[in-house]
């Protein structure tokens, strides 16, 4: 009877452990899921400064338009305001949804929305909406800083 019990209890325990895992795991996949959803809803619309509808966005206009619809958050209109929000993090800590920006010129600052495994969304100037490496000597050089808005 004893051994019946050990094992009972032996298995709910593993059995909520695999279920608290997968909970951490599945609120991860949940904001990248969402976050893949809402960038093949606007792949490829063209950069527009001042942008910020599908007609065309610019990166701040991206980023402000994502974070509203996925997480129903407002965040500040310009990539400076946004620099100033949520909680700094290292390059080493990012997390999909962290925000990453860039000043890839001495006139402008850029960001995007960190998706994980070294790789961000935004609008480029160039190709429209799109995803990018971190580690692009372009971006790599000009990488300025990275902020948690999700908790």
């Amino acid at each position: 009877m004893k051994k019946h019990l050990l094992l009972l209890l032996t298995v709910t325990l593993f059995l909520t452990q695999c279920k608290s895992k997968k909970s951490v795991s599945g609120h991860h996949n949940t904001v990248k899921q969402k976050l893949e959803r809402e960038y093949k809803k606007y792949k490829g619309v063209r950069y527009r400064y001042g942008g910020t509808t599908s007609k065309g966005f610019d990166c701040s206009g991206y980023v402000q338009r994502v974070y509203n619809e996925v997480f129903n958050i407002n965040l500040p209109r310009t990539t400076k305001a946004m620099m100033k929000t949520g909680k700094k993090i290292s390059k080493k800590n990012l997390k999909t949804g962290d925000l990453v920006f860039f000043h890839p010129t001495r006139k402008y600052y850029h960001v995007g929305i960190y998706m994980g495994n070294g790789i961000f969304m935004h609008a480029s100037t160039s190709k429209g909406v799109t995803k990018s490496r971190l580690d692009l000597p372009y971006w790599k050089h000009s990488y300025v800083t990275a902020r948690r808005i999700l908790k």
